[in-house]
Formats: structure tokens, sequence, C-alpha cells
């Protein structure tokens, strides 16, 4: 018998005798849907591992605050105990102790009601979520136009997804179960430049609030109010007691080709998972909404992940941050009960109380003014003494030299190798990424539009917010920088007492700079770094020797570069 036609029968045996997917039919309707749902998740866990689609018929699934599954979790970089002292989250979708389950929207939408977290991956593995929409029916982040501005008024449009009421001479913002007045962190949206920036209140001011029409309000002033027609302005709440969605101590992640039109409260949030995958997400206002922010803070943050974190063919426009953030956390060192037993603690009130250190894990204790690593163990045994403090048994004794430093721990075994192609980044006030990891880093084909802040920062601190650490290997290539924020790639270790070079082997290669201002890369405290065939234009004259700026950097090559 021919060989190719051997294999052609051994092949069609072997996919015959090979297990059939299982598929769990969920269909649309009216009414609350989160039952529904929940129930196709249970079944899919009735199926013990084997390969599961709950598959989604067309059409539209409401999910209620009030009939969500209720857990505590408590992330990374959302809100302190203080704001929020119940850490509970309002979960859709939630997965837990699953293995290869897909979730196939089908072109469904999600429509979320109340401030909750949509979906939550917790310890599973090989899990893909695809092929839908959300989007909240009570978004809270308000958006008002302006419509005209007098010698001391000024007349707003709200826009129809928002709720109000004015009270006690203020805007109260409403939804489902939530409701707040004033807000922070507003932002002001220019629909000519696609900008947005920060800004202060439209009541700060305020003589009187009336509402003069339906959805039209008028604020008189005490002077003349700083804003002009057409000006559309963005205001939330500080409270990020919930997340879009959270994948939590799992592994082999995938979300692909969503479409995230509202992130309420917070991003996508990976924290201490491994292998995680983003495939044409889409977080952006949804088309024909009129909505212009997408995002009550960061869209995607990653914090204590392993593995590989890639994040391609995405748009990211419109959030009230950073839209891409990955860091590991310093936890500062407290106190030596032993020689090799350290008492470490979360700083920064918007981290603490998660799991950060397992046996096993090696660590790096390191100066936190200098940011130099002191020392080097594995981690043998962790005690968690309360929400902000853990004991960790090392693997050898700390030096007493080294005890005598002010210092943090970093666990340096849950950084991430990371790629970050073809994608685009615009209406933010801040920064397109910000990644600290010692893993490879691969940022490349990307486009930046006009953020007001670097596009790129890497930074590791361990005095502020207590992102680690630092870069080993990072490649920025192929990507066009378009009027960003000066300088538009910043690498600013915060190390305010230099005891040798923070960063090394960081590579910046035939990207495309339109400079409004100079420089165009400013680096310190590196080894190792290469600014290579990139091409500066410029909207302004801008002196040719200040595109680039280096201090205390060493092993430098900068060639092939030209601005003509």
């Amino acid at each position: 018998m021919h060989k190719k036609t051997l294999l052609i029968i051994t092949f069609l045996c072997l996919a015959f005798n090979m297990p059939a997917q299982e598929v769990i039919l969920v269909k649309s309707g009216e009414g609350d849907a989160t039952p529904r749902l929940q129930s196709a998740i249970e079944q899919a866990r009735q199926h013990n591992g084997k390969k599961v689609e709950i598959r989604l018929e067309q059409g539209d699934y409401h999910i209620h605050r009030t009939s969500a599954s209720t857990h505590i979790y408590y992330i990374s970089n959302t809100a302190s105990e203080r704001e929020n002292p119940d850490p509970t989250k309002h979960i859709g979708l939630w997965l837990r102790d699953l293995k290869n389950v897909t979730i196939n929207g089908g072109g469904a939408r999600f429509i979320t009601h109340g401030e909750m977290t949509t979906f939550v991956v917790d310890q599973c593995e090989n899990i893909m979520l695809c092929n839908f929409s959300l989007k909240a029916a009570d978004p809270s982040m308000a958006e008002m136009t302006v419509v005209d501005v007098a010698a001391r008024t000024a007349t707003f449009r709200v826009h129809p997804d928002n709720n109000y009421e004015i009270k006690d001479n203020d805007i109260l913002w409403k939804g489902e179960g939530w409701s707040f007045t004033g807000g922070v962190a507003p932002q002001t949206f220019n629909p000519q430049t696609n900008i947005t920036h920060r800004r202060s209140l439209p009541t700060d001011g305020k003589v009187c609030v009336e509402e003069v029409g339906k959805h039209l309000i008028r604020i008189e002033y005490a002077d003349r109010p700083n804003v002009y027609p057409g000006e559309i302005l963005q205001i939330r709440d500080a409270i990020r007691d919930e997340v879009c969605g959270f994948i939590h101590r799992s592994k082999n992640v995938t979300l692909q080709n969503l479409n995230l039109h509202f992130l309420g409260n917070f991003g996508i949030v990976g924290q201490y998972s491994e292998n995680l995958t983003y495939d044409r997400l889409n977080c952006e206002p949804e088309y024909g909404s009129g909505r212009t922010c997408a995002g009550f803070a960061d869209f995607v943050q990653m914090s204590g992940c392993k593995g590989k974190i890639s994040i391609m063919n995405s748009r990211f426009e419109g959030a009230h941050d950073d839209p891409i953030n990955i860091h590991g956390t310093h936890l500062k060192v407290m106190a030596y009960e032993a020689d090799n037993v350290v008492r470490v603690r979360f700083m920064h009130d918007q981290s603490y109380g998660f799991d950060a250190f397992f046996p096993g894990d090696k660590i790096e204790i390191t100066d936190v003014h200098a940011l130099k690593c002191l020392f080097a163990a594995t981690v043998k045994k962790v005690e968690r003494l309360n929400d902000y403090e853990i004991k960790l048994t090392l693997s050898h004794p700390v030096p007493g030299a080294v005890q005598e430093k002010e210092a943090a721990v970093e666990n340096i075994t849950w950084t991430p190798e990371v790629e970050i192609r073809n994608n685009y980044f615009s209406r933010m006030p801040t920064r397109g990424i910000l990644v600290t990891t010692r893993q490879k880093v691969c940022i490349e084909d990307n486009v930046f539009y006009r953020t007001p802040m670097s596009a790129i920062a890497i930074c590791n601190d361990a005095r502020g917010w207590y992102e680690s650490g630092p870069v080993h290997d990072v490649l920025i290539r192929h990507n066009n920088f378009i009027e960003c924020g000066s300088p538009v790639i910043s690498i600013a270790p915060e190390n305010h007492r230099p005891d040798g070079y923070v960063h090394r082997g960081i590579r910046i290669e035939s990207n495309r700079f339109t400079l409004n201002s100079a420089p165009a890369v400013e680096a310190r405290w590196t080894d190792g770094i290469s600014i290579t065939d990139n091409y500066f234009e410029t909207t302004r004259t801008i002196p040719d020797d200040s595109f680039i700026r280096l201090e205390n950097c060493i092993n430098q090559c900068i060639e092939g570069n030209r601005n003509k």
C-alpha cells in the first residue's frame, strides 16, 4: 500500500476514535441570564476535565449583581481596605478548579447590571473565553458634553446611558445599587484631537446646579468656567471595588476576539498565573454608542505572573489609566526573626492580602534606595500573619550586613516573558505600556497615538507603588509613536541613592517617532542600551542632539538613527 494512503487511513482511524468535545448550549432570552450561565459552568464541571465548550446562542445576556456569585478576592492595584473594607467580589461567570473549558460567545453580548466582576478564572487550566462583547447597562463612568458656555454658566448634555438626579446642589450619579457625587480623576476628551487629559471636576467652583431639560444640566459658577463647547467630560467614582475580569493562580488561559466596551471599576487582572494570551482584545467604546471612555482605570494589569504573557492584535482606546501594566510586587522587610526568617509587609494600600510567595519560589532581597540585589535565596516555608504581613523561612541565612539595609523582597520566580505585538493605543491620560520583568520582553509593531505621557515606561521602585523589578532583555522594535508625551520611551528606575546599574539589555530598533518635543528616548542607570536605526520626524524645530538623553548608562550603542 502507498505510504501516503496508509497515513491517511491511520489518521482517519485515530480521528474516529478520539472522544468528541462535549458541547453545552445556552440560549439567549429575556430576563436575568446569570443563573443559566452559572448552570452551564456547573454542567462543565461534571465532565471532570474532559474538553467542554459552553456555546452561546447569539443575542443579549443580562448579568445582574443581585444574582451573581460572591467570594472574597484580594486583587493587586485595586481598592485599599480604608476605601473598601469588604473585598467581596460579585461574579457573573465564575470558573473555579476547572480544566479544558471554552466559553464561546458566538457573537453574544453580555450586559452587566450593577457594579460587578464579569468573570473570574480561579485555579483553572486550559481555559478560553472567546467571541463575545461586554457592555454595562448602567456604566459607572458618567459622560457629558459641553453644549454652550457663557460668562459664568455652562450647559452640559448628559449621555443617555447615565442616570442622575440633582441633589443638594450637586449631581448624584446613580445606577443599580450604586451612586456617587463628585468623583475623582475626571478627564476631558477632545473629539478633534482624540486626546484625553485629567482635569478638575465640572462642579468645582459651582454656585448653582440645575436641570434645564431632559439630560441637560446648567451649572452657574463664581468665575468663568474652564470648559469649551464640544468638550466631553468623563467622571468616575474613586473606588476600585470590582474588576472586569480576574485570572487567579491559573495556567494557559486565552481571551480571544472580545469586544470590551466597558471595563467597570478596573480592567482585567492576571495575578500569580502562568501563560496568558490576549488576542483581538478590543477595549474601546461600542461603535455608535456615543460614548468615549471604556475603562475605569487600567485595561490589562498583570501582577506577579510567569510563563509568557502575549497581548496581540488588540485595540486599547479610552482608558482612565495605563492600558497595560506588567509588574511584580516589592514587599518591605520589616524584621529578621532569625537569620533565615524574614517578616515582610505589603506597603501600598491598594495591594495587599493576596498570596505573594509559595514554597520553592526564588526571591531577591533588594536595597530599596539603590534597587540593587543584596541577597538571593529560596523560600522554604510561608506563613501568612495577617492581610499585610508574611513570614518567610529561607534556604540560607541572610548575612548581617544585608540585615542592616533598608530592603524589600521580590519574588523572582513569578516574572513573565512578555510579547506585546500589533496593538493600537490611544485616548488615555497616562502612558501606553508599563513593564518591569527580568524575563524577555518584545514590544513590536504597535501604534501609540498621542499618549499625553510616555508611550512606554520601564520603572522599578520599592518606595512608592512598590512595583518590581529590573529588566534584563527588552526589544522595542518597528513601533509607530505618533505625537506622544516626552520622553516617548522612558527608562527611569526610582533609585534615588544609586549604587550600580538597575536595568540592562535594552534594544530600541527601527521605530518611527513623530515628535512634538524632545527627547524621544530617555534612560538612566542602564547597562547595555542600544538605540539604532530609528527615524525621528518633528512637528516643530527640535535640535538634532536632543532626541536621545542618557544618564549614567554604560555599554551603549547609538547609530543609524536619522531625522531627515
